[in-house]
């Protein structure tokens, strides 16, 4: 940076390495800090981290703690599975889709307190230093943008310590060491990543999943759940009207229950490496299966394979953190004009580890019985135009066939 910001707004989580972080800016740069932490539904008291920054000498009035749930379901996950989005043909982009949101409060919160930067606390190795610099350059092109772990010279966790002791920052016992891993959640899903789980040859050890049972110890019997739909958005359970947030948190609590959504994966990171991830989206999972449910239904099949061929497009876009960028925009402005009938109920199958839709129904449907029955269809549909149809469609392939019987190939 060509001069050292004099006010910072840090995305700070109150664990060890943001603490260090903030005291850091501090003492590196002599600069006031704002601190952001967002309650993204990651499952744990958020409170601390306001006494943490207290301690480290944060005035009250330069905490900021909130509760960004609803927002983060309403206008970032539910459009993204409006598209099915699923990264590399298994991701549903868990971690991906918190960032712009992030990112967003981070420069609306420089803007409020004249802040010169905002800071966060991605390593240099991965995709979340990224997602976060792009999406804060997007909404204010002027803003400077601190990435410490690419500053800094505490590159051990011995330093790390170090540093936290010399500046009297409280560090939990099991910190001293390293951590077997390291995990990120949120309300729609907890990846967990690095050290055991490093060598894709081994299975990753039970005690790594955190938020749902195993398929083995699930119910021996099944559940069967209706979620409702309206414009591509899931609006009810069991013809319960309930919040985004809310049906993502009872849908959550219902993939707990039969270990719906474990994902094993090695992914291309942005960054060009590979890395190997534990994810677990349980409710993420039910709602990709009903949605795709409701759409075999609902959307015609011109609307829904154009989808289908964008959709990588679409999620690559989100891994990268090209969120607010004008193509992934376009791309959502076609996504949610396909969802204007997608509107009815999906029934969904949930047993030890699967979710599978067994039935679905909509007064937008466009499945017609009269058509496709076996039995008499009352004229609805003439099987002789068939043979005209195939003729036309074959014409090409005759001719290709012609020609090669002819000079070979």
């Amino acid at each position: 940076m060509s001069a050292a910001p004099k006010k910072v707004v840090l995305a700070y989580s109150g664990g060890l390495d943001t603490s260090i972080i903030l005291k850091w800016l501090q003492t590196e740069y002599g600069c006031e800090v704002i601190t952001f932490t967002a309650d993204l539904g990651q499952g744990e008291e958020l409170e601390p981290a306001r006494a943490k920054a207290e301690l480290l000498g944060i005035r009250p009035e330069n905490i900021h703690i909130e509760d960004v749930r609803e927002e983060f379901v309403r206008d970032y996950v539910f459009p993204m599975f409006r598209a099915n989005a699923v990264y590399e043909g298994l991701y549903l982009l868990g971690t991906s889709i918190a960032r712009p949101l992030i990112a967003k409060r981070l420069v609306e919160l420089a803007h409020q307190h004249g802040a010169d930067a905002v800071a966060h606390g991605a390593t240099g190795k991965g995709n979340d230093q990224v997602r976060f610099e792009l999406s804060a350059y997007a909404l204010d092109p002027a803003i400077k943008v601190i990435a410490p772990w690419r500053l800094w010279d505490l590159t051990s966790r011995t330093k790390l310590i170090e540093f936290a002791e010399a500046h009297q920052i409280p560090i939990a016992k099991d910190k001293r060491g390293e951590a077997p891993f390291s995990v990120d959640a949120n309300l729609l899903h907890t990846s967990s990543e690095g050290k055991a789980l490093e060598n894709p040859a081994q299975e990753a050890p039970e005690y790594v999943y955190a938020r749902t049972v195993s398929p083995e110890e699930a119910p021996d019997e099944p559940q069967y759940v209706e979620i409702g739909f309206e414009r591509g958005d899931a609006v009810s359970i069991d013809g319960e009207a309930l919040s985004p947030a809310t049906i993502l948190t009872r849908l959550n609590e219902l993939g707990r229950t039969h270990g719906i959504g474990r994902l094993d994966f090695v992914e291309n990171r942005f960054v060009g490496m590979k890395s190997r991830g534990i994810y677990e989206t349980p409710g993420g999972t039910i709602l990709l299966e009903a949605h795709r449910g409701i759409e075999q239904i609902t959307l015609d099949s011109g609307s829904g394979h154009l989808k289908d061929s964008l959709m990588p497009r679409y999620a690559e876009l989100i891994y990268n953190g090209f969120w607010f960028s004008p193509e992934r925009e376009m791309l959502q402005a076609l996504i949610d004009n396909s969802q204007g009938h997608v509107t009815g109920t999906v029934r969904l199958k949930l047993y030890k580890g699967s979710a599978h839709t067994v039935g679905r129904w909509s007064d937008h449907s466009l499945y017609s019985e009269a058509h496709v029955t076996f039995e008499d269809d009352a004229g609805a549909y003439d099987q002789k135009d068939a043979a005209g149809f195939i003729r036309l469609n074959a014409l090409r392939l005759k001719l290709i066939g012609n020609r090669n019987a002819r000079v070979g190939g």
